[in-house]
């Protein structure tokens, strides 16, 4: 007579040891999703009570389409009012749908600003915040007396002239690898908790037009990090301070000495990159 069958869980551990890249039939399969989504009306990415949400909204949709809410992982929290050109968040998931039908699907149940941009299958165990390797920010500020009606909840407006020059040389002196204390907002918890120091592999401002566009490429952030960044850069360019004064402010690693907290409207997270996910 035939022994007792392996339970399911024993053969996802065999399956999982066996080193297989592919689940079993009806096991969970995990997904790298990428959504663009203007933060406007929203109180961030991630779900909180009595607020509306982005992580929320998308997985009323995903409801719709899988008739269950797939617990999401997305590569950044992002403030209320911050907005994403990028967006990526992971997500297991076991049904019917196809993966190449999942971005339309998801748009037929999303707001106009919010969007599903393009999915992959990626290995069990991927998570979107902790495997990303670098992120990209861009802050937007208009330098003009008047708001232009069709930007002005996308970019924070300096009516002063601004000196491109003493913003780029700047910029300059934030990148490489630094404890950025001074850069972060009370409340952070990696503050709280010592870890501070992050990596910045570009840092660049352009000006097209009225319209000026800080860049910032990190391995990490802390809290408001970026926002304090950008008004510190307008500070040099409003001749506030000099860009030789940034190696001190970093090193003093207090807060009072950087510039203001810009906006949120005017951040975008622009792309987020994951070392060698094109090989698996």
């Amino acid at each position: 007579m035939p022994g007792p069958q392996p339970s399911r869980k024993h053969l996802l551990a065999l399956h999982h040891r066996a080193g297989h890249a592919r689940p079993l039939p009806g096991s969970d399969k995990n997904y790298l999703l990428w959504i663009s989504y203007k933060g406007t009306r929203y109180a961030g990415f991630q779900v909180q009570p009595n607020a509306p949400t982005v992580c929320a909204v998308l997985q009323n949709a995903m409801q719709a389409v899988f008739g269950c809410r797939p617990d999401v992982k997305g590569c950044s929290r992002t403030d209320a009012g911050v907005h994403a050109r990028r967006f990526a968040l992971s997500f297991c998931y076991t049904g019917k749908v196809p993966m190449q039908k999942i971005v339309p699907a998801l748009n037929a149940h999303l707001p106009p600003d919010i969007r599903a941009v393009d999915i992959r299958s990626v290995p069990d165990g991927f998570h979107a915040r902790y495997a990303a390797h670098a992120k990209t920010y861009r802050y937007y500020i208009l330098n003009a007396r008047v708001d232009d009606p069709f930007t002005y909840d996308t970019c924070h407006r300096v009516g002063a002239a601004l000196d491109l020059a003493a913003m780029q040389a700047a910029a300059a002196q934030f990148i490489g690898t630094h404890d950025f204390s001074a850069l972060c907002a009370s409340g952070s918890s990696a503050a709280a908790h010592g870890d501070t120091v992050r990596t910045i592999t570009d840092c660049t401002v352009v000006q097209n037009g009225d319209l000026f566009t800080i860049s910032v490429t990190a391995d990490g952030y802390l809290y408001n990090m970026v926002r304090i960044l950008a008004g510190t850069l307008a500070d040099a360019g409003l001749g506030k301070r000099t860009p030789e004064s940034i190696p001190a402010l970093l090193e003093s690693g207090d807060r009072r000495r950087a510039g203001p907290t810009l906006p949120a409207k005017g951040l975008f997270l622009e792309k987020v990159d994951y070392p060698g996910l094109d090989d698996v």
